[in-house]
């Protein structure tokens, strides 16, 4: 594969571009807004957005949105994060002119037809109740709420209902006005289409887009504080995840710490949580840690679901294998394979155009730079068993960890 290939529009839209053989074709917008970035009164505004986005623009119906790709074979889709919004699609090489012109008529000439955002409602309210029906996934929700307490990265993407139903047009129009900032914006693609027809289709369908800088800082983080809560609920397996606070994501210890997070919990069936809690002692089927990076924060935490009277001897378990981590230095041996294990599922990761598409699309909005895998693969081999010693130390301090619990 070539290089990146970068070019900025006057408006402040960002085009990045990685050249890849083969007839399909990747191309997204990201945007630097998320449901963080709503007010209280706007809770989950952001992800209806991204709902509605398709349900019609001032030229198209929502059906001509929808089947502008999928008549051809493509396929586009979205998706809302905390602090990100972004739409993408996989198609056809010879329709990438067409695919950048419905992303431009999409995020700048959508209409909210009062009809459409009635019925995308509904759809909406029976995922937020399908979440709620489901605690492995909601817990997440509930502690990211916790240790983020009073702060609007501690809330859930989805939103509430009642306010949900209370949404009109205006107030979708508005968040856009205010949120969707050109200098925030890139448009990424991977794929075997030549860089100076992309330039020149970005300036043809974006090049007219009004400047919209953004000019606010995002809101400063509270402070924090270690709580162990207990929630009643009507299920037969208890769900628990202790962690805390941790790196951002331009932090020095991110690499350290993500490494760390997966010889604790990763994907991997020998990873120390794994082996700990399902293989040697059986109390739990899942068990997995996280490490979530954000722009000026980051959480850490270990979920795992188990029978309610088992739950104490597993976090017990878990600060076992915490300090382990805290105090044993890894061997020579062990750290090799840790990285090699991490690099792999990496290299694997990044077989997914679509994905590495999205990836250098993030990377260049966040840091304006993109690093090869080489350089990335590089940095994990330089790290050592004292910086893993030195961040389990910090982030996973036992005075400092929250615990939520089901029961």
């Amino acid at each position: 594969m070539k290089g990146y290939e970068l070019y900025t529009l006057a408006n402040g839209i960002r085009l990045i571009h990685q050249q890849s053989a083969g007839k399909v074709a990747h191309l997204g917008i990201i945007i630097n807004t998320g449901s963080r970035d709503e007010a209280a009164n706007q809770h989950g505004i952001a992800h209806f957005i991204e709902h509605v986005i398709f349900k019609g623009t001032h030229k198209r119906k929502a059906y001509h949105v929808i089947s502008r790709l999928e008549d051809v074979g493509g396929e586009i889709d979205a998706y809302t994060t905390k602090e990100e919004t972004c739409i993408y699609a996989s198609f056809l090489k010879e329709y990438s002119s067409r695919t950048m012109e419905l992303f431009s008529d999409i995020v700048f000439n959508a209409s909210f037809p009062v009809k459409e955002l009635e019925k995308e409602k509904e759809v909406i309210l029976d995922e937020i109740n399908s979440y709620k029906d489901s605690p492995a996934e909601l817990i997440f929700d509930d502690f990211e709420e916790q240790i983020f307490d009073g702060h609007p990265i501690g809330r859930n993407i989805l939103g509430e209902p009642n306010l949900l139903n209370t949404y009109k047009q205006t107030d979708l129009l508005h968040f856009i006005a205010e949120n969707y900032h050109t200098d925030q914006m890139v448009i990424c693609s991977v794929g075997d289409v030549n860089f100076n027809l992309l330039k020149r289709w970005a300036e043809k369908y974006f090049g007219q887009v009004k400047a919209n800088l953004r000019k606010e800082r995002r809101l400063v983080l509270n402070g924090y504080k270690p709580e162990q809560k207990v929630i009643k609920k009507d299920t037969f397996q208890a769900h628990c995840i202790t962690g805390n606070r941790a790196y951002s994501i331009d932090h020095k210890n991110r690499l350290p710490l993500e490494l760390l997070n997966n010889i604790l919990g990763g994907p991997g069936m020998n990873s120390r949580l794994n082996l700990a809690l399902r293989e040697r002692h059986g109390y739990t089927y899942n068990v997995e840690s996280f490490y979530n990076p954000y722009s000026d924060t980051g959480i850490v935490g270990i979920y795992f679901g188990t029978e309610p009277e088992k739950v104490e001897k597993s976090l017990k378990i878990i600060k076992s294998e915490i300090q382990k981590l805290q105090t044993n230095t890894l061997g020579i041996l062990q750290l090799e394979r840790a990285k090699k294990q991490m690099i792999g599922q990496m290299a694997i990761g990044a077989e997914n155009l679509s994905g590495l598409m999205l990836n250098i699309g993030r990377s260049y909005l966040l840091f304006g730079k993109v690093d090869s895998l080489d350089a990335v693969y590089a940095k994990i081999q330089q790290l050592t068993a004292q910086q893993l010693i030195e961040v389990a130390n910090e982030v996973y301090d036992y005075r400092q960890l929250s615990t939520l619990t089901y029961l």
